[in-house]
């Protein structure tokens, strides 16, 4: 599978990202060997980029990597790992909690990357994301945190997840070393990104925005969904022009033909899937099929 940088000061990633955010959630595969033969599989297939959170599995997940890793050591060296912090939420660990809510001080962003350390067992963090802009937290704070463990070699890169254009052009202009990609929703289902300047200013910049929830968390399997039903049906002429390819991998190919070159998030606990979705990394979109799924999606035309 052909890699990518994320800009030009980032990391080289898989044109594909494994996505962590539910491998908690399906008890008969919540479990160290089968995540590692997950891993394992995704190596082999070219997916080598990992995307997890602090938040994620209710606080739980990064640590359940941490563990699996440490069972296989030199898989680490074969990886690179994503996570990003900033969400608080009430939990079992801190029940002193009582409404969500977001923080991205200097001082809370250095103390999560060192707790993700430890939990991942890892010596350094690829890349940070900011999960979600904090309205309480001045871009001159953020980016303290993030420079910090910049200077500091607990990170290689620095990034963001949600942040608008202004938003990201801001805490940009803070930063010691460039931010290298903002992780946004992006699929047929949710086309926001390039109406809203998203991927213009990615272009701009030569920074790749990485796509979470390509499939419209779901929905594109919906029977009732107007979208989706409108979207089988073209999946299914256009699927034999492209080797017979399923709905799920033409709308990986479809986020993947933007030129912005988003990187898709997926997200499966299921090897047969982790397979199909490899494939769609190698399906070329024609202009015409990218529009005409584009249409289906949106119900109308081109304006």
């Amino acid at each position: 599978m052909e890699r990518i940088a994320l800009s030009e000061n980032g990391p080289e990633v898989s044109r594909l990202v494994y996505g962590s955010w539910r491998i908690l959630d399906d008890p008969s595969s919540a479990n160290v060997d089968d995540l590692l033969r997950r891993l394992h599989a995704c190596v082999d297939l070219g997916i080598t980029t990992i995307d997890t959170a602090e938040i994620y599995g209710g606080y739980k997940v990064e640590e359940f990597l941490g563990e699996t890793l440490r069972k296989d050591p030199g898989l680490r060296d074969r990886l690179e790992i994503v996570t990003k912090c900033g969400i608080y939420v009430p939990c079992e660990f801190h029940p002193e909690r009582h409404v969500a809510f977001y923080d991205v001080t200097a001082e809370r962003i250095v103390k999560s990357a060192e707790k993700s350390l430890k939990l991942l067992g890892v010596e350094t963090l690829d890349v940070l994301l900011v999960h979600r802009p904090d309205w309480l937290t001045s871009i001159d704070d953020t980016a303290e945190g993030l420079n910090r463990l910049l200077k500091d070699g607990k990170i290689r890169a620095a990034g963001v997840s949600n942040y608008s254009v202004d938003q990201f052009e801001a805490l940009n202009s803070r930063m010691d070393q460039p931010l290298v990609t903002n992780q946004v929703e992006f699929s047929l289902m949710h086309m926001d990104p390039i109406f809203d300047g998203v991927t213009d200013q990615c272009q701009r910049l030569k920074v790749r925005p990485m796509a979470w929830s390509p499939l419209g968390g779901g929905r594109l399997f919906s029977h009732s969904d107007e979208a989706a039903i409108r979207l089988h049906a073209k999946a299914a002429k256009l699927g034999v022009k492209y080797d017979m390819a399923s709905i799920d991998q033409l709308a990986y190919a479809w986020i993947l033909a933007h030129p912005s070159r988003p990187i898709p998030v997926i997200g499966t606990n299921k090897m047969d899937r982790l397979t199909a979705t490899a494939k769609a990394a190698s399906i070329q979109l024609e202009r015409e099929d990218w529009y005409a799924l584009w249409e289906a999606a949106k119900g109308h035309s081109i304006p």
